[in-house]
């Protein structure tokens, strides 16, 4: 005899089906109530951008931006969502910072509004926030600080640097998938570029999916403004004109103001939540019937798959004023011969941490070099790279995945270096070398690397180098990555950074010999020296790569565009290397 219900199969389990009901709020506040049977949602929540500063201003920070794929709500239940406004530009008179943007929220998830970019005046320097301001053309025109307050993973990354002497470029906003640029004499820092999460909801969405975005800084009529980035952030200005706007609903930043120009203002937030079918257990065949008929039935999940890894941290920023070289990034790997992590189908958000601030100066504590940001991918966080210790403002080298170089001081023996923190197992890095010092000379010790212990200063005079990185074939070539960067010094040589992307350190008054980390290296920056402009170098970003088995692994994808995914031939077997240069997406499908 049939079954009334069509025939059971094993348990029947109540169902979640959210029929990817997709709601999208531009403004204001408001109340999003689920469906009764959703249980599951994906959201994306971007904040206000930053206004940009005014007259050689940087440009706004982009709001911060938080997304997840899969985040557990009851049904029929009421969520508030709160959407952001972008902060104003800086006006002319007085040249200070532009305002930052407004919080947006979902449920019990805030994003940060993004920082402020700061004017041409001093101190210039930009707004943290979900993403930090670009720095002004001023004195020290440092960029404001991203991811504040923190949460894993990132929403943001920290604004350029300015240029500190004449009328020449401010740094560029930060952006959710990258650092703001540091201006250069002829140029406005561009903004960092925002991230594509398009691959989280059923298109159409606003700006096709490309959210946060940083500001692009201003510069004299001579130079060349920075441009925004994808995202909506807005490029900077030459002249006496306001500045463009961040693009509404995105939380681009805004740009920065030119020779007399005022900023612009931030673009506003969005928020964007989807009720999704998934559904785990066994049914009865007339609930998959009618399920499969109306296209709400999920897809069968593959098994776990275990994937290999590489994870480096940004790099910390050296010191300024005979100073220590910033400490590589934290290096955490399961290739070769690790353990590797296992993941189910799914998307995965993925980090790649910027690097730290160069010590700029006058004024502590901005000559102590910049601690790295964190890289991480599922359970594993590499720690950023310890920065720099300063001479001047009498510091130590900053703890990090490796620890800053110790700067030196008056008296002997000098500072000592940051340590290795946190203890891993293999560990990430190592510690820095401590600094020397006397009445008349001091030098920096160099920030460690991978592999090695930065070296400390052999005298007063002579700077340690950077302790060396480690090479890893994940990707079928052996690359060189975290090396620690080279201390400053009163003598020419020994102050080169530690192979893997270090930067080599200053000599004194010699100007633009500090050299920054190399990019997605998570080298350490090199220490700066006393004398006229000669400041620290900025940390090297960080980098992720995940290698899949081949060739009858799973099928992966990435996100944004800018990241990149290979195929590797023999005698690799076919294995897919996916490489995040900047935060993003990897989506695992059977």
């Amino acid at each position: 005899m049939g079954s009334p219900n069509g025939g059971i199969v094993g348990v029947i389990n109540p169902t979640s089906f959210g029929k990817c009901t997709q709601t999208i709020t531009t403004s204001g506040s408001s109340t999003l109530t689920t469906q009764p049977g959703t249980r599951l949602v994906s959201y994306a929540v971007v904040a206000g951008g930053g206004g940009g500063g005014a007259t050689h201003g940087g440009g706004g920070g982009a709001g911060g931006l938080r997304t997840c794929s899969l985040f557990s709500v009851c049904g029929a239940a009421p969520y508030p969502i709160v959407v952001g406004g972008g902060g104003a530009g800086s006006p002319v008179s007085p040249a200070y910072v532009g305002t930052s943007g407004t919080d947006s929220s979902f449920s019990t998830i805030t994003s940060e509004g993004g920082g402020g970019g700061a004017g041409g005046q001093n101190p210039g320097i930009g707004l943290p926030g979900g993403s930090g301001g670009g720095g002004g053309n001023a004195t020290p025109g440092a960029g404001g600080s991203g991811n504040t307050p923190p949460v894993s993973p990132s929403q943001g990354n920290n604004g350029g640097a300015g240029v500190v002497p004449g009328f020449e470029g401010a740094g560029g906003g930060g952006g959710a998938g990258a650092v703001g640029t540091t201006g250069t004499p002829t140029q406005g820092g561009p903004g960092g570029a925002g991230l594509d999460i398009s691959s989280l909801f059923t298109a159409p969405i606003p700006n096709s999916g490309v959210y946060s975005g940083g500001g692009g800084g201003g510069i004299n009529p001579n130079g060349t403004a920075g441009t925004g980035n994808p995202g909506g952030g807005a490029a900077g200005q030459t002249g006496g004109s306001t500045a463009a706007s961040g693009t509404a609903n995105t939380g681009g930043g805004g740009g920065g103001g030119g020779s007399g120009g005022a900023g612009g203002a931030g673009g506003s937030g969005i928020v964007i939540v989807k009720e999704l079918n998934k559904a785990s257990g066994v049914w009865n065949l007339k609930s998959q019937f009618s399920a499969r008929k109306q296209g709400t039935w999920p897809q069968v999940l593959a098994a776990p798959v275990a994937f290999d890894f590489l994870v480096v941290a940004g790099g910390g920023g050296g010191g300024n004023g005979t100073a220590g070289g910033g400490g590589a990034g934290g290096f955490r790997t399961s290739f070769p011969g690790g353990t590797k992590i296992t993941l189910a189908d799914g998307s995965y958000s993925i980090t790649v941490g910027g690097g730290g601030i160069a010590g700029v100066g006058p004024a502590a504590p901005t000559k102590t070099g910049g601690d790295g940001n964190p890289s991480i991918f599922s359970t594993i966080t590499s720690t950023g790279g310890g920065g720099g210790g300063d001479r001047d403002a009498n510091t130590e080298g900053r703890p990090g995945g490796s620890g800053g170089g110790g700067s030196g001081s008056d008296s002997a023996p000098g500072n000592v270096a940051g340590t290795a923190l946190p203890v891993t197992s293999p560990p990430q890095g190592n510690n820095g070398g401590a600094g020397r010092g006397s009445c008349a000379c001091s030098a920096g010790g160099g920030g460690g690397g991978a592999s090695a212990g930065g070296t400390p200063a052999p005298s007063a005079t002579v700077a340690g180098p950077g302790g060396a990185g480690l090479a890893n074939s994940i990707t079928g070539s052996p690359v060189t990555y975290a090396g620690g960067g080279g201390g400053g010094g009163h003598s020419p040589g020994n102050t080169s950074g530690g192979a893997g992307g270090g930067g080599a350190g200053a000599t004194i008054n010699v100007p633009g010999s500090a050299v920054a980390g190399t990019v997605n290296t998570g080298g350490g920056g090199g220490g700066g020296a006393g004398g006229s402009g000669v400041i620290g170098g900025a940390g090297g970003s960080g980098i992720v790569i995940v290698r899949a088995p081949g060739p009858a692994g799973p099928t992966i994808n990435l996100s944004p565009g800018a990241n990149t995914k290979t195929t590797l031939p023999a005698p690799a077997g076919g294995c897919t290397v996916a490489t995040f240069t900047v935060s993003g997406t990897l989506t695992i499908a059977p």
